[in-house]
């Protein structure tokens, strides 16, 4: 019975011994062909740019001529850029919500109507951290995005163009060491 026990606990630590090793890198995603990036697309300014505190639908654009992003309200004038150089970070965020129907029918006096707040729907933001030269402020604004291929596509295109770093699903500016 000792020996057997023994067998078992060597069996064991071996299995721990085995799975407690480093593990090789995965395939590198920045070596995978992306879809290009359109010119323009459909987004929701959700906030983060000094001096624009409102909400609003409108168009992203990227203006390679002048280095600069641009967003363009629903009246197709630009509200306000934001040049290449000033981006310090891009990356996606989602949010999972109840939708607005699932949130009223959960609240029916109904049995079974609880389970109506398991509708869940979600959201997809472009985060662009920058430093704005302007006011000398750091800032994070925020963008929502209809669909996924979209926002990926945006953000390996506004990481590219601003000559960022690849970490991940994200870019980044990385600090000058002095």
């Amino acid at each position: 019975m000792a020996k057997l026990f023994i067998a078992f606990c060597v069996a064991i630590l071996c299995s721990l011994g085995l799975s407690a090793q480093v593990r090789p890198v995965g395939d590198d995603d920045s070596a995978k062909p992306r879809p290009p990036a359109p010119a323009s697309i459909q987004a929701k300014y959700e906030g983060g740019m000094f001096g624009f505190s409102e909400k609003e639908d409108g168009t992203l654009k990227f203006d390679d001529v002048n280095q600069r992003l641009i967003f363009l309200g629903k009246n197709g004038k630009e509200k306000f850029s934001l040049p290449y150089g000033a981006v310090l970070l891009v990356y996606p965020n989602t949010d999972s919500v109840t939708s607005t129907t699932g949130n009223i029918v959960r609240h029916i006096p109904l049995p079974g109507a609880g389970l109506a707040g398991l509708l869940k729907e979600k959201r997809r933001f472009l985060v662009i951290g920058y430093d704005d030269p302007d006011v000398n402020a750091k800032g994070t604004v925020s963008f929502r995005v209809e669909n996924k291929e979209t926002l990926d596509a945006m953000i390996h295109a506004l990481g590219s163009k601003a000559s960022l770093a690849a970490r991940g699903d994200s870019y980044y500016r990385a600090r000058k060491s002095p």
